[in-house]
């Protein structure tokens, strides 16, 4: 079985490499470089800058006789504390519990819903997906085929159909089969064209018109190979809807694995999932202290 260390493997080369080795002291050389090489894994000006001043304190404050990796880890867990567990859909009378998947175009939405799928029906809950993307003409049979890997039914529409009409749909049926979860896909959207985000911000509205006790969780999917460009996205669709969790995808074949310290420490939204390949299980919950474990494992 792959482990996560080993689908991190380009990130935790990019930003720590060979540097450390065997009871190797942490000097000014090796802080520099440091700096350098978060800056290059996409962790941003600000977050870099408190991870090496932490880190600075750390040396002159306990100079004790910890590991590099040891001291790094005491200073990049807090970072990503507290985080909030992945998508915790508890027993409640008032099905379905609705997860509104957002993002722009080519981050993995339906591919990531497929997953997310698939690691819920693990946990034995019963899932509804609702092809709400009526404008891109492929989407709801791409949609379909993963509702048909997963054994699971998906409410569509025509093409061009009204997204809200179809969740509003998806949201009667799922209720009258007593299913615990629908999962709803929407149209990629450009985070900084406003009249898609007004649109969204309509969908987004949809499951307290129908019934206000229905619990409604808004997932930002984002592509970590695109840098910058995410906590761009991230800010934007938080300012318009409000979103309650990201999932990261694509974290495996990049060495821009910094963008997790980057989005937890600027965005202030807790990761859920980190996407790490292309097979319909390699989607893994989100947990601090494996990801910092997992990029600071130097035996891989």
């Amino acid at each position: 079985m792959t482990t996560l260390a080993e689908r991190l493997k380009s990130t935790r080369n990019g930003i720590f490499g060979a540097l450390f080795k065997k009871n190797i002291s942490i000097d000014n050389n090796i802080i520099n470089e440091l700096e350098d090489r978060f800056l290059l894994a996409d962790t941003g000006v600000k977050t870099t800058d408190l991870i090496i001043n932490a880190l600075i304190n750390e040396i002159k404050n306990n100079r004790d006789s910890s590991s590099p990796e040891e001291k790094l880890k005491k200073i990049l867990l807090p970072l990503l504390i507290p985080e909030v567990s992945a998508v915790k859909i508890t027993e409640d009378v008032n099905k379905p519990h609705l997860i509104l998947i957002v993002g722009v175009n080519g981050v993995g939405k339906t591919t990531t819903i497929g997953k997310l799928t698939k690691y819920l029906k693990s946990k034995n809950k019963s899932i509804l997906l609702a092809a709400a993307d009526t404008f891109r003409a492929a989407a709801a049979d791409q949609l379909q085929v993963w509702g048909e890997r997963n054994n699971v039914n998906v409410i569509s529409r025509d093409s061009g159909s009204d997204p809200g009409a179809v969740i509003y749909d998806a949201l009667q049926i799922a209720q009258a089969q007593n299913v615990d979860v629908l999962i709803a896909d929407t149209a990629g959207r450009l985070h900084n064209k406003k009249n898609l985000m007004e649109e969204i911000k309509k969908i987004n509205k949809i499951s307290s018109k129908f019934d206000k006790k229905i619990k409604q969780e808004t997932i930002l999917i984002l592509d970590a190979t695109t840098g910058q460009n995410a906590i761009a996205q991230a800010n934007e669709f938080n300012q318009a809807i409000g979103i309650n969790g990201i999932i990261l995808t694509k974290l495996d074949g990049t060495a821009k694995g910094g963008i997790v310290f980057n989005l937890t420490c600027e965005s202030k939204i807790p990761i859920h999932f980190l996407g790490i390949g292309e097979d319909i299980d390699d989607l893994c919950p989100f947990n601090a202290e494996d990801f910092i474990g997992a990029i600071l494992n130097n035996n891989s």
